[in-house]
């Protein structure tokens, strides 16, 4: 498959390129500051690679949970590029769970030392406010699959029963925080990819997990009942990268 991928949830701003053989990458600063540089960092790429949005079979994002704006920018490139593309008839999108990114990741860095036959990856990703994203996943016969549902905790409450891997950005934030009892598991620093939303992808597409670029949704754990005026006015923003990209993946 001919894929393009990115992932805005975090700090770091991940973008991968593959034509199903060579992989191009980029990353640079994420969350809000990715509302500016998503979209140029992504035609570097496409020119680097040689590749046109086209030719792409799917566009791949991460789709949360995480950074509220950052989801927000994902999901409007994702929207405005595949719309834009093939002289308006769109591409498919597919959405992947940040988490479960973050866990192909970490499984990935170990697979050359332990492979990765039925191992089970609590990913953990700061959600700030002094709460953590979880989710447990687990390889089998080469699969991802989740084994429950992405929820918050507090780093005290934090139960990793069932887990041979804990995964994800929150052991140095909540170092003193985590329970003793963490030390007994392995841990890897791991943060969602883009290559590691390559990785996934092919397997995804074929379960029926392309949608319709209307359907580029963000994931939300947290409930909100409420727009601020500045989220009102980044909606406004997100609005405005959609037609950017849009207008850059179908120039007139």
């Amino acid at each position: 498959m001919k894929l393009l991928a990115f992932d805005t949830s975090t700090d770091v701003m991940s973008i991968a390129l593959t034509d199903g053989a060579r992989v191009w990458q980029h990353s640079g600063p994420g969350g809000a500051k990715s509302s500016a540089t998503l979209i140029p960092a992504i035609l570097a790429l496409l020119a680097e690679s040689g590749l046109t949005l086209d030719g792409l079979d799917a566009i791949a994002f991460g789709r949360g949970p995480g950074s509220f704006t950052g989801l927000r920018t994902a999901c409007a490139v994702a929207q405005g590029l595949a719309f834009g593309a093939r002289q308006g008839a769109g591409i498919p999108v597919l959405p992947v769970d940040t988490l479960m990114a973050l866990a192909e990741e970490a499984r990935f860095q170990l697979a050359e030392k332990s492979g990765d036959a039925g191992l089970r990856i609590m990913a953990l990703l700061d959600a700030r406010m002094d709460e953590m994203y979880v989710q447990r996943f687990e390889w089998t016969a080469g699969a991802c699959k989740a084994l429950d549902e992405c929820y918050l905790v507090r780093p005290e409450n934090l139960e990793p029963a069932g887990t041979d891997l804990l995964a994800g950005n929150v052991f140095g934030v909540y170092a003193d925080r985590l329970p003793a009892g963490l030390a007994a598991f392995a841990r890897v620093e791991a943060l969602p990819t883009a290559t590691a939303m390559l990785r996934l992808a092919p397997a995804l597409a074929a379960a029926g997990h392309c949608v319709d670029a209307a359907l580029a949704l963000p994931l939300y754990v947290r409930d909100k009942v409420a727009f601020t005026t500045d989220e009102r006015a980044r909606a406004k923003e997100d609005k405005a990268q959609a037609a950017l990209a849009a207008e850059l993946a179908n120039p007139k």
